[in-house]
């Protein structure tokens, strides 16, 4: 087994399940329906992807994490599954306009979850981010908005994002440049 110190600091095999795989699954449905491929942008310890991808085995999916560490886990833990690629890189740097849907939890903030997720899905896919409480579906709206989309559902900790058009000129901007300079 890779070592892998920070994935998750869940103790609590319940509360992990919880957390990492029934919190992931609430999204089968709206996954299901807007078909494949799938990206996981920012994966991390592999949810919400893996446990889709165990789910939605006729679709594929792509874990895409920026931390080689996290990237060798992945290729362990889904070493299983032939529905699912692990991609080691950043957002920004990866093909436009490839998927159908893009899930994102725990990514970054809101809107910049939506500037990094966006760039990545084709026209009518969407995009999903699971968010706290606090999370503002009016910002992140402006900043679908901008990106040729328009927020489609905002409850249950899940907002569903649809792309209406192509991806505007000028995104994905350079790394680290959503996190640096957020839209407003």
């Amino acid at each position: 087994m890779v070592a892998t110190p920070g994935l998750t600091a869940i103790a609590d095999p319940a509360e992990a399940r919880r957390v990492l795989v029934d919190d992931a699954l609430r999204a089968t449905g709206l996954v299901r329906e807007a078909g494949g491929p799938v990206v996981d942008v920012g994966s991390g310890g592999g949810s919400p992807g893996i446990p889709l991808a165990v789910t939605l085995r006729e679709l594929r999916f792509t874990l895409l994490e920026a931390e080689r560490r996290k990237c060798e886990f992945l290729r362990e833990a889904t070493s299983g599954l032939d529905n699912v690629d692990v991609v080691w890189g950043r957002a920004e740097k990866q093909p436009t306009d490839a998927f159908a849907v893009a899930l994102a939890k725990a990514l970054a903030k809101p809107p910049v979850a939506v500037e990094l997720c966006l760039p990545l899905v084709r026209e009518r896919g969407i995009v999903i981010l699971w968010v706290g409480k606090t999370a503002d579906p009016e910002h992140v709206s402006r900043v679908a908005d901008r990106l040729a989309a328009t927020l489609e559902d905002a409850r249950d900790g899940l907002l569903v994002l649809r792309k209406v058009g192509a991806t505007p000129p000028g995104f994905p901007r350079r790394p680290g440049m959503a996190k640096k300079r957020p839209l407003a």
